[in-house]
């Protein structure tokens, strides 16, 4: 498996072709990794909303323990992108062998957690009883790949931030494709199946949600052995070996928390409204359950060109920051803002124009479809804002500064989205459809917050170079 890394910091490209060499492979990733999605959430979905709902009943605390390792990523990120703009390949060797440690430190007791706790986690967030067996069920085998999960998570972090965004689209492109092969075989009971006039017997393991977990598990294990090989045995300048110093260095890890901390709690803080929202909406009922799951898959799709957006900013400032070029950062800032914006109108104009055929795609149940949509009609309007918080997010997770980020994103979750959320179901009787409105809100206070920071400039300064000379120069 062969990639190139892109060193943003050379000016005889246009700007414009830079981001896109960056943004391309990050968006073609969210396109196949969304559509595989969409056909993994249709496969479960066609059993039923009883389904849906035990496999996604344990999303937000989830996603909390996931945030921790993506936060961990951020730092690995930000400093390896640096290191590549300041010419330092190998800083960025002993960047990747401290994201590998962090797996063993951290990625291996949170997984053993997650298999503790499989049964009781569906249980806090309020699962009925006709779905719990089912929920922890799918929970105890998916938290068995999940150490691979969180391989792939730290190492592609490493991987993008030396430019190279083409290897997590394979891997992560790879990991939903086998996911999906999988489901294929161990959800449905063997069956006859009609293909181009001809029917053929297929077999079938008929395990239901339980078969769903074996495939996603099988998929994360993929993804995981994938991108150690990369680390390991791809052949560039930043290739890491079993030989070689593996002690920590502790300055350079005080770095990795400094900028990776804060994004931590931002994740913590972000996945525990989550958790709280998430209760609220249970309440609801199964229906309401699946509709706001059913959603949020949909729209992931229209927050693709965000992300690769966002991703592209945090190299692109971390790369021009570490050569010594604020202004080419704020030049990249500026471009990657236009492209975003064009981009997501059209985006939030399909989302309100094509709502119910989109949800239609996971589920026939008419009652799911008519909340799901009229929720995917209000997500159409926060698609602009939405991509404008998330590069100015990117561009300061790539110059360090996530302390800032930490405290607008803390902040406007729990005091406007959590807050009225619980208030607009649990006191005023409101459906589901106000919690979005309520995130439309909340979004555009965080892109207005995130904003008037970028405009100080002191974000060009949150990393202390002499501090990282210093590192240099003990290595």
């Amino acid at each position: 498996m062969a990639s190139k890394s892109i060193n943003v910091t050379d000016e005889s490209r246009s700007v414009t072709k830079t981001i896109f060499l960056l943004a391309w492979p990050v968006f073609l990733e969210q396109i196949f990794t969304t559509l595989v999605s969409y056909a993994d959430t249709a496969m479960v979905g066609s059993l039923g909303a009883w389904a849906t709902a035990s496999v996604t009943i344990s999303n937000s605390p989830i996603m909390l323990i996931n945030g921790i390792i993506m936060s961990l990523g951020v730092g690995i990120t930000a400093l390896v992108a640096r290191a590549v703009g300041a010419g330092d390949p190998k800083m960025v060797q002993k960047l990747m062998r401290h994201a590998i440690m962090a797996i063993v430190a951290i990625g291996i007791p949170l997984s053993v957690l997650t298999i503790a706790l499989y049964r009781l986690i569906p249980m806090w967030m309020g699962a009925d009883p006709e779905i719990l067996d089912t929920a922890a069920t799918y929970n105890l085998i998916v938290s068995c790949g999940r150490i691979f999960m969180t391989t792939s998570m730290m190492l592609n972090s490493a991987f993008r931030g030396y430019g190279d965004t083409k290897t997590p689209l394979i891997v992560n492109t790879m990991m939903n494709v086998v996911n999906v092969f999988f489901n294929f075989l161990l959800i449905y009971p063997t069956r006859v199946i009609s293909l181009f006039g001809l029917e053929f017997t297929m077999w079938g393991a008929g395990l239901e949600v339980a078969g769903a977990a074996i495939a996603t598990s099988i998929g994360m294990t993929a993804a995981g052995l994938t991108t150690l090989w990369v680390a390991f045995f791809r052949k560039n300048e930043y290739r890491i070996h079993f030989r070689g110093s593996w002690k920590p260095d502790w300055a350079l890890t005080r770095q990795i928390f400094k900028i990776s901390f804060p994004a931590m709690l931002e994740r913590l803080f972000m996945s525990s409204s989550g958790i709280f929202v998430t209760r609220s909406i249970a309440t609801l009922g199964t229906v309401n359950i699946a509709a706001n799951s059913l959603s949020l898959t949909a729209e992931s799709m229209s927050f693709m060109p965000a992300f690769a957006f966002q991703t592209a900013a945090t190299t692109l400032v971390g790369q021009s920051l570490g050569a010594g070029k604020p202004q080419l950062a704020e030049k990249f800032v500026r471009t990657t803002l236009i492209m975003g914006v064009i981009l997501m109108c059209f985006t939030g104009l399909g989302l309100f124009v094509f709502a119910e055929p989109i949800i239609g795609i996971f589920t026939p149940d008419a009652d799911v479809i008519a909340v799901a949509a009229s929720c995917l009609r209000v997500v159409a309007f926060l698609q602009v804002p939405q991509v404008i918080s998330w590069i100015y997010a990117g561009v300061l997770r790539g110059a360090g500064d996530t302390k800032i980020n930490f405290y607008i994103t803390a902040s406007t979750n729990w005091l406007i989205r959590t807050l009225w959320s619980i208030l607009c179901i649990r006191v005023f009787g409101m459906g589901l459809v106000s919690t979005q409105v309520v995130t439309l809100v909340e979004v555009i206070i965080r892109t207005a917050l995130l904003y008037l920071r970028y405009r100080t400039g002191k974000w060009k300064s949150a990393i202390d170079d002499r501090e990282m000379k210093a590192i240099q120069a003990e290595s």
